[in-house]
């Protein structure tokens, strides 16, 4: 499967056109229409709810975005769709992925991340598929989780999918990875069982083995994250393919 033209032809809005200042937040449908404006794809992450469904919100809790604290995860659909989000001024709530799909229908291609707790949980990557399965408008789906990229080889080999990476997985949220899983997804040793359709790669850790034999040897599109500042623009315009950017209009 080729990837689609659209991953690689305009720089792609990370978690929608965001802009706390101007009370637009991360991951809300405000970012997201704000997006569809400028002509760009957006990006954005889903979670799974207590009930087994999906919603678009980046955090594992609550707290940093919302005006309430505990897990995602230990709440069901109904009662996180009704939560606001904290800085909105356009009245913005949490949105099921369902309908966030519904409200963007195809206006501007999605890169759908799923996100993970590294331990086998593939409830809400099922989910996912599911609700795809209904949706007309162009999308690709990756993960952090080479298990949740194999899956999707695996369950749903039409759907193109990709693999995010980085160098050192040195953050707070990484710190329950073992030395030999961040080893093994450094340096793409799944490859074989994901063979993921394309990257998304730290731009800080760009250019590295993974990324430069990729795109010389494997002949796939290379994704980076997060560009914020000039220096990183360019370090991804002439070592990748594709910018995943937040913080300026490129």
């Amino acid at each position: 499967m080729s990837t689609p033209s659209w991953l690689v032809a305009k720089p792609i809005a990370h978690r929608g056109l965001h802009n706390k200042t101007n009370g637009i937040i991360e991951n809300t449908v405000s970012a997201a229409e704000a997006a569809i404006a400028r002509g760009f794809p957006i990006e954005l992450d889903v979670q799974l709810t207590a009930d087994n469904e999906a919603i678009v919100f980046h955090d594992f809790e609550l707290d940093r975005l919302t005006g309430e604290t505990g897990l995602v995860a230990e709440r069901k659909l109904s009662a996180l769709t009704g939560i606001d989000i904290s800085g909105t001024i356009g009245g913005d709530k949490i949105p099921s992925f369902k309908d966030y799909l519904a409200t963007i229908a195809g206006r501007t291609p999605l890169v759908i991340e799923i996100k993970s707790k590294f331990n086998g949980d593939m409830r809400l990557t099922k989910r996912v598929i599911e609700i795809l399965a209904d949706y007309g408008g162009p999308f690709v789906v990756k993960s952090f989780d080479p298990d949740i990229v194999a899956y999707l080889r695996e369950n749903a080999p039409n759907i193109t999918r990709g693999f995010i990476g980085e160098l050192e997985y040195a953050s707070k949220s990484d710190s329950f990875l073992s030395p030999e899983q961040k080893h093994r997804m450094a340096n793409l040793l799944h490859f074989s069982e994901t063979q993921p359709h394309f990257l998304s790669w730290r731009v800080k850790d760009i250019p590295c083995a993974s990324t430069h034999l990729i795109r010389l040897l494997g002949h796939l599109p290379v994704m980076t994250w997060t560009v914020r500042n000039p220096e990183d623009r360019a370090r991804a315009e002439k070592h990748a393919d594709q910018m995943v950017f937040e913080g300026f209009i490129p």
